[in-house]
Parts: structure tokens; C-alpha cells; sequence
């Protein structure tokens, strides 16, 4: 009987193990500002024949638990996306200029907006606009059925945009530029000035200064773990939308999300903003899974592999490489070709 029971126990732990190693498959989707059931019932029709089993949804908290439902019944887990210290549009922050985060050449970015319009950062530094974005994420944490709120644009304006998109904007980033370099805000530099005895505005070459660094990417972190502590006391799961691998987070948007205490990671994997290879997609991946203890998701971007030979290759080179998953930027843009991709790996 014993024996029995000990074989029982093996099985059930061997199916806990397959199920946890399972290799997801899953999108990030706007959601609008309208719920249409019909809609959802097509889109998740769609997904579910694709393989995929994990949404990650830009919406308010109403649209999500209308979703949630609909999603179960395809075995589909919802995500809530939320953009974090990026607030276009935000009607409770646009009231509070003194919210937004500042350049070095002390310019706010609500008033100038770097690179794009919808570019209207608040600065991790002011505790209102530090509770404002606490208090959103509050609200999707309420949410039935949430798997998670996932956060997204958690990091300070592109201080270095990747090679490929320098061009678009008609700009040489070969050094970090003062207009493109935030966090600067009155309260950053009244803080640092107290522990260092100098304003960092005074700071000839600030690339240069790792204590300056690491206090800008301290105060994004330190916003980060208030909201996971707070989820995970309501039994919530938090995981973000990052760049692609730690190290390169830190020097191209201020984003240390290996200090981060995520239930899981998507790193951006979009290898030609970069002008990269698809093998890069691997180095990518293996370098985020070796600098963290939590699971790791490799974003993908449809439109840069739009041959289905590409897409296959970087599915399986993030599988490889240890991620759990992959989330592919849009499902909603995938060709027909680019689809049978999905649906043959989904299935092995």
C-alpha cells in the first residue's frame, strides 16, 4: 500500500512539474475604452486556435472583469497592462505639472515631450505622483480572476534609442543629450544633494556618475516593489513589460528590473530597433534568465518577423535559452503564414 502511495505521489508531482514547465504563448491587446462582447468572443476564438493561453490587456478595470469571464471559458488567463510613469493624457496628473519628470535641461515632460507627443512622463520622485500610480494600480489588483497587473513604460524616457529608430527622429544619440536625460525633478536633486553634498544639474559628465545612475534607477525600483508588496498581500501577482536584458535596461531607460521582486518578466526582445540578429534574441533571453530568480517571457514583434521562418526561430531560440514563454507584439497583426507558425508550435 505504501508503495502505492508513494508512485501516486510521483505521478502527481511529475503532471505539477510538465504543467509548470509548459511553454506559454501569449499577446498584448488594447482593449479600447468600450467593451463589445461580440468582439472578445471573436478575438478569443482567434487566440485559443492559435495556442495562445495568456492575454495581457490594456484596459480600465471595468472592460478586464468583463473580459475575465469570457476568457475562462477558453482557458485563457487575462493580464491587466497598465502604463506606469508614461501617463498620456492622464486627467488627475495633467492638473499637477509639478508631477511630471524633468530633463537636464530642466525642461517637464508634460510641456516638452521627447521624441513623441504621447511621451508625458511622471517622475518617480514626487510622492503624489508616486501614490497616483500606486492608487491605478490599486485598482486593477481589485479586479476578480486578474492573473496579474502587468506594468508597462516602468523606467524614465529613452536617455539612448535603439540604432534603428535614432534615424526617425532625425537624431545621433552618441552620447546621452540633456534633453533626453530625466530624472532631474526638484525633489531628485534636493535628495541627492542631502547624502552627496553636490547637485547632480552640476555634474560636468553625469553619464559618468554611478552614484547619480543608481539613484535615479533606486527610485523606480524602490516604486516597483511598493506595488508588488501591496499585491502580493492581496494575493496578486505583478509582472512587467521591460527592456531587454538588465544591463542594457540600466544605460537606455534607467530600468534595473533584475532589483525587482516580479512574479514574471517580458523583456522586449524587438531585435531590429536594434538592428540585431534573431540570434540576439537568444543572447537576450539567456542573459535576463541568468540575472533573475523569477520566470522570464520573451516579447517578440510580429512586424519584424513577418517571415515565418524568422518568427519559428525565435520562438525556439527563446525556448532554448530557458525562457517560459513567449508574448508576441500584436497576435492581431499576424499574417496567415506567420499564424500556422503559432499553431504547429503551440502544439508540440
Amino acid at each position: 500500500m505504501n508503495r502505492i502511495y508513494i508512485l501516486l505521489l510521483f505521478f502527481l508531482f511529475s503532471c505539477s512539474q510538465d504543467k509548470q514547465e509548459n511553454f506559454t504563448f501569449s499577446t498584448w491587446v488594447g482593449a479600447g475604452k468600450e467593451f463589445k462582447e461580440d468582439l472578445w468572443l471573436k478575438k478569443l476564438n482567434y487566440y485559443d486556435s492559435l495556442g495562445i493561453s495568456e492575454i495581457l490587456v490594456g484596459g480600465s478595470a471595468d472592460i478586464l472583469s468583463k473580459i475575465i469571464p469570457l476568457a475562462k471559458k477558453k482557458n485563457i488567463k487575462v493580464h491587466g497592462w497598465m502604463w506606469t510613469l508614461n501617463r498620456p493624457g492622464d486627467t488627475i496628473a495633467n492638473k499637477n505639472p509639478d508631477w511630471y519628470a524633468v530633463n537636464r535641461k530642466g525642461q517637464n515632460s508634460l510641456e516638452y515631450r521627447a521624441y513623441v507627443n504621447y511621451y508625458q512622463w511622471l517622475s518617480p520622485f514626487h510622492p503624489e505622483a508616486r501614490n497616483h500610480i500606486i492608487n491605478n494600480a490599486k485598482k486593477l489588483m481589485e479586479v476578480e480572476g486578474l492573473e496579474s497587473v502587468h506594468l508597462d513604460y516602468v523606467r524614465f524616457p529613452d536617455v539612448i534609442l535603439g540604432a534603428d529608430l535614432q534615424p526617425k527622429y532625425n537624431i545621433v544619440q552618441d552620447k546621452e543629450l540633456p534633453e533626453y536625460d530625466y530624472g532631474y525633478h526638484p525633489i531628485a536633486r534636493e535628495k541627492f544633494k542631502i547624502i552627496f553634498d553636490k547637485d547632480p544639474i552640476d555634474i560636468k559628465y553625469p553619464e559618468l556618475s554611478t552614484e547619480w545612475r543608481q539613484f535615479r534607477l533606486n527610485a523606480v525600483s524602490s516604486l516597483v516593489n511598493e506595488i508588488i508588496s501591496i499585491a502580493h498581500s492581496k494575493n496578486k501577482k505583478v509582472t512587467a513589460a521591460v527592456f531587454p536584458f538588465p544591463e542594457m535596461s540600466r544605460q537606455m531607460v534607467r530600468q534595473a528590473w533584475n532589483d525587482w521582486n516580479l512574479d514574471k518578466a517580458y523583456p522586449m526582445l524587438y531585435q531590429n530597433f536594434y538592428r540585431e540578429n534573431i540570434n540576439w534574441i537568444g543572447f537576450a533571453t539567456k542573459q535576463g534568465v541568468s540575472d533573475v530568480d523569477f520566470p522570464i517571457v520573451s516579447g517578440l514583434y510580429a512586424p519584424a518577423l513577418r517571415n515565418p521562418e524568422d518568427l519559428e526561430k525565435a520562438i525556439l531560440i527563446s525556448k532554448k535559452n530557458g525562457a517560459k514563454g513567449i508574448s508576441i507584439f500584436t497576435a492581431d497583426g499576424l499574417n496567415k503564414e506567420q499564424q500556422k507558425v503559432f499553431i504547429k508550435l503551440s502544439k508540440e
